[in-house]
């Protein structure tokens, strides 16, 4: 299946050379692009893309506010963000409003391709440079008490080691071959994790995962 692409960048240069790289994909199209929150708004809700890579530094309207009005105009499209910024804050920000990924902009092609097409999945993408930022912050900021009882608990061990691999962006068949089990059943491990802590997507358990300590920083 081909995946329809938007690109919200106020850099032209930027853009044009992504928008190249990707249209060198057979399954890859770049539907449209935008140089500015505003008008990637307009353009999202005209091509009602698959995936929009979205940068976060833009003139105007910031790439957070366009992500959460995206999220508003076109919920079925995924949103990735793609910055410069290695900013634990803002990753965190981004995925509670609803990103589906993270990504910099030093990323290699062949990571981007692949993280669109995991992206048009369904699946949370991040920059493997900062989880473990993502980790550090939550522990710093938002530490559980350790006699405090917590959703944590309702989960069992295997379930909280597949919601550690959905925030390390693995997907059911990469899950099933690391733990050894088939993709079927880690699809319902998944089901049961959502609602156990009562979530509507892969990238929410993701976020709680890191939140609630369940991934490996190191």
């Amino acid at each position: 299946m081909t995946v329809r692409v938007l690109l919200i960048d106020d850099h032209t240069l930027f853009r044009s050379g992504v928008r190249q790289l990707l249209q060198r994909q057979d399954d890859v199209d770049v539907v449209a692009e935008a140089a500015d929150g505003v008008e990637g708004l307009k353009r999202a809700k005209a091509c009602n893309p698959d995936v929009i890579l979205l940068d976060l530094n833009m003139p105007g309207l910031s790439g957070l506010d366009t992500l959460q009005l995206l999220g508003q105009e076109v919920p079925e499209s995924r949103v990735v963000m793609l910055t410069v910024s290695e900013e634990a804050d803002e990753l965190a920000e981004a995925l509670h409003r609803g990103a589906m990924g993270y990504l910099v902009k030093n990323i290699d092609v062949a990571a981007l391709v692949a993280a669109v097409h995991k992206a048009a999945r369904g699946e949370p993408v991040i920059a493997d440079c900062m989880t473990t930022k993502l980790v550090a912050r939550f522990r710093e900021q938002a530490p559980q008490p350790a006699a405090a009882p917590t959703d944590r608990d309702r989960l069992t061990p295997r379930e909280r080691e597949i919601a550690a691999c959905l925030a390390r962006g693995e997907s059911n068949k990469e899950i099933a071959r690391s733990l050894d089990v088939s993709e079927s059943t880690v699809k319902i491990h998944v089901q049961n994790i959502l609602k156990k802590l009562n979530l509507s997507s892969r990238v929410q358990v993701a976020v709680y995962a890191v939140e609630h300590g369940l991934v490996d920083p190191g």
